[in-house]
């Protein structure tokens, strides 16, 4: 379960730490959850099997002008944000996303205006194209707000230790009067290890990591925090603005 390490592309690893555990639960990728941490020369038709993130991924590369759509910052600017999601232009991704999910059932993708300030950043993948965003006003909303909050790249302070979990005081994904925003800091409990396995290395408590589905993915810097608030905050501005809409 360790995410790939030494010889393996950097991109590759990075990908690998975010991705398994939507896949391990069989949400996306490849049906063997084993060949994402595995090295090896297959590792880019493997991650081509996550198809809902190979468009934004090869959005970025071409907006920055690299060949590579597996570099590690194009793969990092996916995950957590940066100054790269400024490059891409917001209505050749529009176009790029509809034609990729087109025939699929999707949120908001389609009800955005050309104005709209779409980003290459999971946070718009989750929020936007996933259908859950449907079903916030369903009474009560609990479902469809659990998968979101679970389902996005959240951060978050290591407070406490308990054998293979970590105790992260972070801020949840509510809902108010239709709006979706960031509630106040709350305890959640989240995965580091299983079995002495693990895809990032031991947090210690003060540790800002990040976290998708039951797994801690890594550790984040300032600068990772600040980008990954701001992609967040931003695609949650552009889903409230919408929603208010229809």
């Amino acid at each position: 379960m360790t995410a790939p390490t030494g010889q393996v592309h950097a991109g590759h690893a990075l990908f690998a730490q975010y991705a398994y555990p939507p896949n391990e639960l069989g949400y996306c990728g490849p049906e063997d959850t084993a060949a994402l941490l595995r090295a090896g020369d297959e590792m880019t038709s493997v991650i081509r099997e996550f198809d809902g993130a190979w468009p934004y991924l090869r959005a970025i590369a071409d907006a920055a002008g690299v060949a590579d759509p597996l570099d590690v910052e194009v793969v990092r600017t996916y995950w957590v944000g940066g100054p790269q999601l400024n490059a891409v232009d917001a209505r050749t991704l529009l176009d790029r996303l509809r034609a990729a999910f087109a025939g699929q059932v999707t949120g908001l993708l389609g009800d955005l205006g050309v104005d709209a300030h779409a980003l290459a950043h999971h946070s718009f993948h989750v929020f936007v194209v996933y259908p859950w965003v449907r079903f916030l006003d369903r009474d009560p909303p609990t479902t469809a707000l659990h998968v979101l909050q679970r389902c996005r790249i959240r951060w978050g302070t290591v407070v406490g230790l308990d054998d293979e979990h970590v105790m992260l005081e972070s801020r949840p994904l509510v809902v108010d009067d239709g709006r979706l925003s960031l509630g106040d800091p709350a305890a959640e409990r989240v995965r580091w290890s299983r079995d002495g396995r693990s895809l990032t290395t031991a947090p210690a408590v003060g540790d800002v990591v990040a976290a998708h589905w039951d797994w801690v993915c890594g550790s984040l810097t300032d600068a990772d925090r600040t980008a990954l608030t701001m992609a967040t905050q931003s695609t949650l501005e552009l889903v409230n603005t919408a929603m208010s809409r229809t």
